[in-house]
Order: structure tokens, then C-alpha cells, then sequence
């Protein structure tokens, strides 16, 4: 597909990476809340939480929303995106990866970025519960490249997922984490390893076998967290073969659904491979978006929505004329 020609212009101050960063994961306020939330048991006996919203009873139409790193369904960036969606008509299921809901996992393990085993999980959970006919996804940051793996790993996956939308996401985890640790980024790498850290330190209390009290406070990094406990924990060798074996660049060529990766071009967190060009216009179903502006999740606009919220409807509801495109 070519590559998109963007619509999005940033206001004033905010084409500012680290204003548009900032205002909308710190002080952006959504009016939004989740009627339900359903606990999925995985078949490692593990579970995971979905925060829930329903636009009727009748309803054959659903979107899953995947969070970023330290996130959460409750975020201004899901709780807007969802917002905006059940307003439009969408049925709503807000992915709280493990140990994310405010209650820690049983296991060891919990989430990392190519976990797809879990979205995997709550998409056969929706459709034993209601069969919706229509799936889209959208996912942020490290959810947007948990979505794309998935998409792209699987020889077939579940007919009715449409549509997908990835927004401000590292399809180079290895990659990124050197951006990230570029002297620009130390106040927001700083908050990731403090959430992280704290994040640990809960987890040794549950399970002091596996992980020292003395480990956790060496961890000056976000590569060291991944060192000792992100492969360790998920059965990688080491941080270097996690960030191989789960970025998404390289599932990428065998999406078979209408995805959108919307990246900012001054998204400080991203590295080179995070615009993947060449593969988009070799690709039958990836479409890519570089807008000039709008850091990380930071797409701002003088209106109620955000840029990514309007892109993210107006791509999936196109979704059905791309597929008969496609099939030409």
C-alpha cells in the first residue's frame, strides 16, 4: 500500500515531542468508565482482567484495546479511545495486560511485547461469549507491537477481526530501548524504570525464590529489567533474544488484515525501523501514517478527540472497501 499522505497538522506548543508527550499521558482528562470488568482464567492458569463498556444489547461489533508499557485500561489514551468508539457504536473490551489491574498475577511471569498467547486468550473469550461479526483492534506502544505480532505470526486468525490500528509503536524493541536511553528521553525512561522497579519489588515479596531484593535495586536500567527478570521470566536467553524474537518488524510482510501504523515522526521513543516504508509499500494490507507531529500518543487537536481516536475510527469503519479492494 502507499504510504499515507497525513491530514494531521499539530497546534502551537504542541508540536513540541515532549509537550505533546507529556500533556496527554499526565494531564489529558477523559470523562469515560467501564460498566463491567470480566477476569479471564488462561489455560496456565494465570488471568488477566478486561475492563468492559456496551453500546446495546444487540451489538455485533467490538473493539480490543491493548495498553503500553506500566499501562492500564483506565489511561487517558484508552479511556479516550474507547470513549470515542462506544460513542460511534462499538462494544468496548479494555485489555489489562497481567499483574496491570491493580492485583498481581499468580505466576512469575506477567506481560511482555509479544505475548500475542493473550490477546490470543481474550479474543476466543469474547467469542464464546457473544459471537460478534466484527473485530478491531488498536493498540499503543508496546500493545501496538504485541497486535501486529499477532497478526502477522499466525497462518490464520479468527475471520471476523477486520481491521487493526497500531499508534505510536516500537517495531524495534531493541532498537527503541537505545532511543529511549538517549539523555532526551531520561524523564521518561526514569518514570518507566521507577514503575518498573516498584512493579518488581511486588512481585519478590510474592515469589522471594525467584528474585532478590539486592537484584532489583542494581536494576539502574530499563535493559537490566529485562535482563533479570523480562527474558529470564518469559523463557528468552536474554534481553537481546526477547527484543529478536518479539519485535514486530519482521512479522510484518504477512499481515493479511487492513492494519494502520500511525507513528509520529518526532516520537522520540522510536527508532528508524518503527517507519517501516519499504515494507508498507510492498504490503497489500499494511497502510503507514507519519504525521510530523505528535510525539508518543500525543496526537492533540483543538476538539474533544484526539488525532489517533478520529484516524482509528475512520480507518477500521473503512476497513470493509480496503478488503474489497484488496480482493480485486
Amino acid at each position: 500500500m502507499p504510504i499515507i499522505n497525513t491530514k494531521y497538522k499539530s497546534p502551537g506548543i504542541f508540536k513540541n515531542a515532549h509537550v505533546s508527550s507529556i500533556y496527554a499521558a499526565t494531564l489529558r482528562k477523559v470523562s469515560f468508565s467501564f460498566g463491567r470488568k470480566d477476569r479471564i482464567e488462561l489455560s496456565d492458569g494465570d488471568f488477566l482482567d478486561l475492563e468492559r463498556s456496551f453500546y446495546s444489547a444487540e451489538n455485533d461489533k467490538i473493539i480490543i484495546l491493548l495498553h503500553g508499557l506500566a499501562g492500564h485500561a483506565n489511561r487517558p489514551y484508552m479511556l479516550g479511545m474507547a470513549k470515542y468508539f462506544q460513542e460511534n457504536g462499538w462494544d468496548i473490551a479494555s485489555m489489562n495486560f497481567r499483574s496491570c489491574s491493580g492485583e498481581i498475577n499468580r505466576l512469575y511471569r506477567s506481560y511482555h511485547a509479544g505475548a500475542t498467547e493473550d490477546l490470543e486468550a481474550v479474543i476466543n473469550h469474547l467469542q464464546q461469549e457473544q459471537k460478534y461479526k466484527e473485530i478491531g483492534l488498536v493498540g499503543f506502544s508496546l500493545g501496538g507491537n504485541l497486535m501486529l505480532k499477532y497478526l502477522g505470526e499466525r497462518n490464520e486468525i479468527p475471520s471476523e477481526i477486520k481491521s487493526a490500528v497500531a499508534i505510536s509503536t516500537p517495531c524495534d524493541l531493541g532498537a527503541s530501548l537505545e532511543e529511549l536511553n538517549k539523555t532526551h528521553n531520561f524523564l521518561y525512561s526514569k518514570r518507566f524504570i521507577k514503575n518498573l522497579k516498584k512493579e518488581l519489588q511486588l512481585r519478590q515479596i510474592h515469589f522471594p525464590s525467584e528474585i532478590s531484593k539486592e537484584e532489583i535495586t542494581q536494576c539502574n536500567s530499563l535493559l537490566a529489567i529485562d535482563e533479570l527478570y523480562t527474558s529470564r521470566a518469559h523463557g528468552f536467553k536474554d534481553a537481546s533474544d526477547y527484543y529478536k524474537k518479539c519485535s514486530c518488524i519482521g512479522f510484518l510482510p504477512y499481515i493479511k488484515v487492513p492494519t494502520l501504523l500511525l507513528n509520529a515522526q518526532n516520537d522520540t521513543f522510536l527508532s528508524p525501523n518503527s517507519y517501516p516504508i519499504e515494507v508498507a509499500k510492498n504490503s497489500e494490507f499494511l497502510h503507514l501514517e507519519i504525521p510530523k507531529h505528535g510525539g508518543h500518543v500525543g496526537f492533540f487537536q483543538h476538539k474533544k478527540i484526539y488525532y489517533h481516536e478520529q484516524r482509528a475510527l475512520e480507518f477500521i469503519t473503512s476497513s470493509k472497501s480496503i478488503i474489497s479492494e484488496s480482493s480485486k
